[in-house]
C-alpha cells in the first residue's frame, strides 16, 4: 500500500512519535463503550490505538487519498470513514439518542479556532474533546486572567467548556515537522450551560468589542454597547481593562446588560463568528 504524502494545503503534519502517541492514548483513556470522532486521522497513528480499545470510531478526513487508504489500515467494521470537511460536518448525525461522543483531533493550525467553535455548536453531543493545537493558540485558550495571552478566545471558550492543558509536543514528533511547538488539550463542555444562548451572544459581543481595544479601559472599549453607568450597575469597575475580568465577570456583565438592552442578543447565533 502506498502512503499518501502530507499536503500543505490541508496543513498536514503526521504524528510519528510512538512515545507521544502512547501518552495521548493514556490521557484519553479509551474504553470499549466509547464512540469516538477523529478529525484528520491521517495515516492512522491515533486511529489504530483508539480502535484497539474496542471503541467505535467515525473518522472525518478531507483528503480523498487518505480517506481511500484508511479502511485498509484499520480493517474493522467499528470504524466508519467520512471523506468530508469537518468545518461543514453535522456531528449530530453520528450520535445515537442520548449518546455522548468523544472527539480527538490533530487540528490544522490555520483553521483550528473556527474548527473548535464549529465543534462546540454541538456542545450537548460531546463528552469531551482532545485536540492538538499550535502551542501559542493552546496557551491563549488556557490563559489565566491578567496574563498577556488572556483574551477573547480564552473567555469565549471558558464560557462553554472546562479547559485543561495536558502536555507540549515538539516539532520532531511529526512528519514533516511543523515550524512551531504543539500542545495537547482537553476540553469538557459544561454539563449545564453557564447561560442561555442570548446571554452568551451578548457576552461574545462585549468580549469582542473590549478585546478589540484591549489597552483601553472597559468604559472606552464598551462604549458602543454599554455606558459607564451600565457597567457600574453590573458591579464591574469600568476602569478595569478587559484582561482583568475573569469569565464569570463577563457573564455577570452580560446578564446585567441583557436586562437593560434585551434587543442586543443575536437570537439563533449562540457562537461567536471567527475568521
Amino acid at each position: 500500500m502506498t502512503k499518501a504524502r502530507p499536503r500543505k494545503r490541508f496543513g498536514q503534519h503526521f504524528l510519528s512519535d510512538g512515545n507521544i502517541i502512547r501518552k495521548i492514548i493514556a490521557n484519553i483513556a479509551p474504553a470499549a463503550t466509547d464512540h469516538f470522532v477523529e478529525i484528520g486521522p491521517g495515516q492512522g497513528a491515533i486511529t489504530l490505538p483508539l480502535l484497539a480499545s474496542g471503541a467505535r470510531l467515525d473518522a472525518i478526513e478531507i483528503d480523498r487519498d487518505l480517506a481511500r487508504e484508511l479502511p485498509g489500515r484499520v480493517q474493522t467494521e467499528r470504524c466508519a470513514i467520512h471523506c468530508a470537511d469537518a468545518l461543514a460536518f453535522d456531528f449530530r448525525t453520528l450520535a445515537a439518542p442520548g449518546e455522548k461522543l468523544r472527539l480527538v483531533g490533530n487540528l490544522p493550525y490555520n483553521i483550528s479556532t473556527p474548527l473548535l467553535f464549529h465543534f462546540l455548536q454541538y456542545g450537548s453531543s460531546w463528552r469531551d474533546l482532545h485536540v492538538m493545537l499550535q502551542k501559542e493558540v493552546g496557551e491563549r485558550i488556557a490563559a489565566d486572567p491578567g496574563n498577556k495571552t488572556y483574551g477573547r478566545l480564552t473567555v469565549a471558550l471558558a464560557l462553554r467548556c472546562r479547559i485543561e492543558q495536558l502536555f507540549s509536543i515538539s516539532p520532531g514528533s511529526f512528519k514533516p515537522p511543523p515550524q512551531v511547538d504543539s500542545v495537547f488539550l482537553r476540553l469538557v463542555p459544561h454539563p449545564v450551560p453557564l447561560a442561555d444562548p442570548d446571554i452568551l451572544s451578548i457576552a461574545d459581543q462585549l468580549v469582542a468589542a473590549a478585546f478589540g481595544m484591549r489597552r483601553k479601559r472597559l468604559s472606552n472599549g464598551l462604549r458602543a454597547l454599554a455606558t459607564t453607568a451600565e457597567i457600574s450597575a453590573a458591579g464591574i469597575d469600568p476602569g478595569l481593562r478587559p484582561e482583568q475580568l475573569p469569565p464569570a465577570d463577563w457573564l455577570q456583565l452580560s446578564r446585567s446588560i441583557a436586562s437593560r438592552k434585551p434587543g442586543l442578543a443575536k437570537h439563533g447565533s449562540p457562537l461567536p463568528e471567527w475568521p
